[in-house]
């Protein structure tokens, strides 16, 4: 029973990063084009979707916390897997997907942001450099 819990919540959590995927796919690649250019976009873009799924599914899969269906506590016997335990697992999984997803994509959105900021700021002074050298 634990072996079939531990495949089903691995597979929710692949497919909850699978449609945060498609969800996030046209916005995240927009940015890394952006500020990464066309020669290394494809290895920047299939890297990141590589990213999502670890961290997906690793803050999914909690197995520390499934442990307790195997192992006994001091003085508790092992938890037994009822239906009322397998919802709240899939719960826990699907909300410690997004989670995970979601700190993620705060961290590269608010890096893509400083960036795209200096790029722009290095754009300005380019500019302003070009019209002052033609303004001469």
């Amino acid at each position: 029973m634990f072996i079939t819990l531990l495949a089903s919540i691995l597979a929710l959590s692949a497919l909850v990063c699978f449609i945060l995927t498609m969800v996030f796919r046209g916005q995240l690649n927009r940015i890394l084009q952006r500020l990464v250019g066309e020669e290394i976009f494809s290895a920047w873009s299939r890297y990141l979707l590589f990213a999502l799924y670890v961290v997906g599914i690793s803050g999914g899969v909690r197995v520390w916390e499934l442990d307790r269906y195997i192992t006994p506590g001091k003085d508790q016997p092992i938890i037994e897997l009822t239906p009322d335990r397998w919802f709240l697992e899939f719960y826990k999984t699907i909300i410690g997907t997004l989670q995970s997803v979601a700190w993620m994509l705060l961290l590269f959105f608010l890096v893509a942001l400083i960036a795209f900021i200096i790029i722009k700021g290095q754009e300005q002074r380019h500019k302003q450099s070009s019209s002052a050298e033609q303004g001469r």
